[in-house]
This record gives C-alpha cells, sequence and structure tokens, in this order.
C-alpha cells in the first residue's frame, strides 16, 4: 500500500456526492431510475435538530438520514409536504471511513447511500443485502 501524498487534501463535499451518484448508478433495475428521483444533499454535519431528533449524543453518530415517506406508506392521496430526501454527512462519512481502514470510501459512501435508499424504497434486510452485500 502506498502512503498518500502529503499534498493530498480530505475529499470534498462535491467528491461525496459524485460517489454517491455513482452508487446510484450502480443500483439494479428497477431501482435505478426511481433513486435519482430523490433529492441528495451533502453537508458537513446534520443539523443540531436531526441529532435532537434523532435522540444521538453526537453528530458523528449519524452518517446519512432519509427524510420522506417509504414508497410502501405512500398514498396516492398523500399531499407532499417536502420532496424524498437523501442526506449525507461528509465527516461522519470520513470518521468511520478512518476508524475502519478496511474499505474504500466508494465503498463506504455506496454502503451508506444504499441503506438510505433502503428506507426511501421499503426495503427488508434480505433485500438490502441482495443489493449491498456488505458483511461478506
Amino acid at each position: 500500500m502506498t502512503n498518500p501524498s502529503p499534498d493530498a487534501i480530505a475529499p470534498s463535499l462535491d467528491f461525496i456526492e459524485q460517489l454517491a451518484r455513482e452508487a446510484i448508478a450502480t443500483l439494479p433495475e428497477p431501482w435505478r431510475n426511481p433513486a435519482t428521483q430523490v433529492l441528495l444533499r451533502v453537508e458537513d454535519f446534520p443539523t443540531d435538530e436531526m441529532v435532537e431528533a434523532l435522540g444521538l449524543d453526537d453528530p458523528f453518530d449519524l452518517t446519512g438520514l432519509y427524510e420522506g415517506i417509504p414508497l410502501t406508506e405512500k398514498s396516492v392521496s398523500d399531499q407532499p409536504i417536502h420532496p424524498d430526501m437523501v442526506w449525507l454527512f461528509r465527516r461522519p462519512i470520513l470518521d468511520e471511513w478512518a476508524e475502519r481502514g478496511d474499505v474504500s470510501l466508494a465503498d463506504l459512501v455506496t454502503h451508506v447511500m444504499t441503506h438510505e435508499m433502503a428506507h426511501h424504497f421499503g426495503w427488508s434486510d434480505d433485500d438490502i443485502a441482495a443489493i449491498d452485500p456488505w458483511w461478506e
């Protein structure tokens, strides 16, 4: 393994977003196209409100968040309040990546993105494992 260049910089918000969009592009059909309809936001950290609403003590505990109503629970009579959205949080993702030290950043972002899409699509654990064999 080669050491990173001393001039290397931390991956940017835009780079994390690029990895997330690549993860969406690799989803199998019939999920790929509908996944592109979910808004994607990448921020350094979750807001204080998000952390509090989830009962977390530390913003580093949240790498991603789905906001919306899962497709399995939506009704045609529901009036959308806001579009479905996946949030990814760069600093907690980078922290987990550094702590693990055994996965690529692309693999970790793909895993987080797949997990958040699972909330949107209402996937079971078996569905997730079929798409993202993370634990193998």
